[in-house]
């Protein structure tokens, strides 16, 4: 489990409860609870993000935000590391030895490219094939976090409709002073409500979900370019040092200090 992304939703709501309760006491929760409020705020806030898509795009978007309470697998450094071996083994045995290496490979994405190389397919069309799938695998992504996103533009609009709506009311009707203020405060519930959806429910996981999208592009790209090192029959030292330049300088002092190599050294002759 993602501790970072439990912490942020729990803690959330939590200290907004304890600002709650400490400035009107626990029985000042309810002042909060407004179940008309929150259906014309949530309801039409999605209602009005699922009549932009489609029903599985919607919908699919939304089952994506569990996601956000996993870790992710990806690990650019072990990445690398693969492709450094594979470029050892093609450099001793030549490039048809890959095509067993593949067998041991988990990674879908690095064997196919392999596969590629091994039957003898051109440089830029294995270029091209890979860099089609992930740029295929980027747009599936945005088609996800792009749903919170804008639920996140239309929460506070909605929110803002809300008020209106209780304004009309409360200005149709003001006979009795004494309900002008809970009339008032009513209205601005939904207010509150829009902007509790997008920047505690929504902005979070479009910024996580796009975060991690951007990684595994990033890591794909490292294959591609690890690959077409390998079948241009680089020197398995430049193609490390090539790989590391796309690494931050914590994670290559990192991968320096696992592999016990420098800036002059990994990879073999």
């Amino acid at each position: 489990m993602d501790i970072a992304s439990i912490i942020g939703v729990v803690m959330g709501i939590v200290f907004m409860l304890l600002g709650i309760i400490t400035s009107g006491g626990i029985g000042s929760v309810g002042n909060f609870l407004d179940a008309p409020s929150a259906l014309v705020t949530f309801g039409g806030a999605l209602m009005a993000v699922l009549a932009s898509r489609s029903l599985p795009e919607f919908t699919g978007g939304l089952k994506c935000y569990t996601r956000i309470f996993k870790v992710t697998s990806d690990d650019t450094k072990s990445v690398i590391k693969q492709i450094i071996d594979l470029s050892n083994t093609a450099r001793k045995e030549g490039l048809l030895a890959l095509e067993e290496a593949a067998g041991n490979l988990d990674d879908a994405f690095m064997k196919k490219g392999v596969m590629l190389i091994v039957d003898g397919t051109e440089p830029e069309l294995v270029k091209s094939i890979l860099e089609a799938e992930i740029d295929a695998m980027a747009e599936r992504h945005k088609a996800n976090y792009s749903v919170f996103e804008d639920i996140a533009a239309q929460g506070p609009a909605w929110g803002m409709i809300g008020t209106l709506l209780g304004l009309v009311n409360m200005l149709n009707d003001m006979s009795d002073a004494s309900k002008i203020g809970p009339s008032m405060a009513t209205a601005l519930i939904t207010t509150l409500y829009g902007s509790i959806m997008a920047n505690w429910f929504c902005f979070p996981a479009s910024g996580k979900l796009k975060a991690r999208s951007n990684a595994e592009y990033m890591s794909k790209s490292i294959v591609i370019e690890g690959l077409l090192s390998i079948q241009a029959g680089e020197n398995p030292r430049v193609t490390e040092e090539k790989l590391k330049s796309f690494l931050s300088p914590v994670d290559r002092a990192a991968y320096e200090s696992e592999t016990g190599t420098g800036s002059a050294g990994g990879g073999e002759e």
